[in-house]
C-alpha cells in the first residue's frame, strides 16, 4: 500500500470509555515556526539586540500547559535522564477547529477528548555543548503501542489523552526522556509565512514563492509524494528551516518595529509545560544562541516501509536502526550518529 494512501478509521475515533479528560488552558494557533525559534535556541531576543529587559518582558508572556506530563507511570516504564542536553516533543496539533487553540490569546481548549490529531511530531535534542540542534520526525501512522489502548497509530495517543498519554508513548516508543513539550497549531504556518513576507521554496526544480496559504497547502501535501508522509515531514522541516532563515535574516533582526512583531507572534503562538519556567526559557535562548537553521539537521526516524493493518496504511519503524538513534539521543552523542549512519535526512535542497 502507497503510503499516501491512508485511510482514517479506528484510530481517528477513540473509544470514548476510555478517556480521561484533562482540563486544559485555552491557548491560541501558533505561528508554529517562531515558536520553534524559541524552543530552538536561535537566539531571536539575542540577536535583535532586544536586551533583558525585553527577554524578560517576552519569555513572561509564553502561555504554559498545566499537567502536560503523565504523573501515574511506574518507574519500570520511565525512561532514565539523558547524559546531556535536552530534549523537546515539538507537536503541531490539527485542531479541527476554526478558534485558536495554542497561545495566550486561545478560545479554544488545546485538547479535548477527540477533537485533535497531533499530526506532526518531532524530537528536538539540543546537545550539552550548545553546537547544533537535532530534529527527529516521526511519522504520524507510526504503528505503535499506546498505553492502555493496545497498538495504534502514533497521532491517535493525542486525541485519546493529550499531552500526558502522547509524552508517555512516545517515552517507551523511544526509551528517551522527554525534558520538555511544546504544542502549536499547524495552521499558524500560514500566519507566519505572511508575517514574514512569504518564503521561496524550490519544488520539482523550479522555485516558488509561497504565501501562507500556499505554504500551508504545501506542508499538507502526502498523496501526490512519492513516500507519502515520509516525504511530507520532509516537506515540514524544509518549510521550517526556510521559515527560520527568513525571520532571521538582519532585514528582520535589525528592524526594532519587526523584531518587537517577531517577538509578539513568538510569544503568542506556542504553548510550552509548566515544568519550563521563564528563567528556564531565557538559559535555554542564551545557551543556544548561535545555532542557526542552515546548521540544524533534520532527519526522519528509520522506517522498513508501510503495511496494511486493521484497514489503516500504517508506517513500520525500523525497531533495530531507531535502537541506535534513541541510544546516540540519550547519550548526547546524535553528532557521532549522524556521522555514522545513513539517515533519511533533510537535504540542502528542496523537495
Amino acid at each position: 500500500m502507497h503510503q499516501g494512501e491512508a485511510t482514517d478509521t479506528a484510530q481517528d475515533t477513540p473509544d470514548v470509555a476510555d478517556a480521561t479528560p484533562r482540563p486544559r488552558r485555552r491557548v491560541r494557533p501558533g505561528r508554529v515556526l517562531l515558536g520553534a525559534v524559541a524552543l530552538l535556541g536561535a537566539g531571536v531576543l539575542m540577536a535583535a539586540g532586544a536586551g533583558w529587559w525585553a527577554v524578560d518582558h517576552y519569555t513572561g508572556k509564553v502561555e504554559r500547559i498545566p499537567g502536560a506530563f503523565p504523573t501515574q507511570v511506574p518507574d519500570a516504564k520511565q525512561p532514565a535522564p539523558g547524559k546531556g542536553g535536552l530534549t523537546f516533543l515539538l507537536v503541531g496539533v490539527d485542531s479541527r477547529s476554526d478558534l485558536p487553540t495554542t497561545g495566550r490569546d486561545a478560545k479554544a481548549p488545546s485538547w479535548k477528548y477527540g477533537a485533535q490529531r497531533s499530526d506532526t511530531m518531532m524530537l528536538v535534542h539540543l546537545p550539552a555543548d550548545h553546537s547544533n540542534a537535532y530534529v527527529v520526525s516521526l511519522p504520524r501512522d507510526s504503528w505503535v503501542p499506546v498505553p492502555g489502548h493496545g497498538e495504534a497509530k502514533l497521532n491517535a495517543a493525542f486525541s485519546w489523552g493529550g499531552p500526558p498519554l502522547l509524552i508517555d508513548t512516545v517515552q517507551r516508543f523511544t526509551n528517551v526522556r522527554i525534558d520538555h513539550l511544546a504544542v502549536i497549531d499547524w495552521d499558524g504556518f500560514k500566519n507566519l509565512t505572511d508575517s514574514v513576507g512569504g518564503v521561496d521554496l524550490t519544488v520539482d526544480g523550479e522555485v516558488r514563492h509561497m504565501n501562507g496559504e500556499q505554504g500551508l497547502r504545501y506542508v499538507r501535501e502526502r498523496k501526490s509524494l512519492a513516500r507519502g508522509d515520509l516525504d511530507r515531514t520532509h516537506r515540514q522541516q524544509n518549510f521550517l528551516r526556510a521559515v527560520l532563515a527568513k525571520a532571521m535574516t538582519p532585514r528582520n533582526l535589525t528592524n526594532p518595529v519587526k523584531a518587537t512583531e517577531l517577538l509578539d507572534d513568538l510569544t503568542a503562538s506556542v504553548s510550552v509545560d509548566d515544568r519550563l519556567s521563564d528563567s528556564d526559557l531565557r538559559d535555554l535562548l542564551w545557551s543556544n544562541r548561535d545555532v542557526r537553521p542552515g546548521r540544524m539537521v533534520f532527519m526522519n526516524a528509520p522506517v522498513t516501509g508501510t503495511d496494511m493493518i486493521k484497514g489503516q496504511s500504517v508506517v513500520l519503524v525500523d525497531r533495530k536502526k531507531s535502537a541506535e538513534l534513541w541510544t546516540a539521543m540519550r547519550n548526547d552523542t546524535m553528532d557521532d550518529y549522524v556521522a555514522g549512519h545513513s539517515v533519511d535526512r533533510l537535504g540542502s535542497g528542496t523537495r
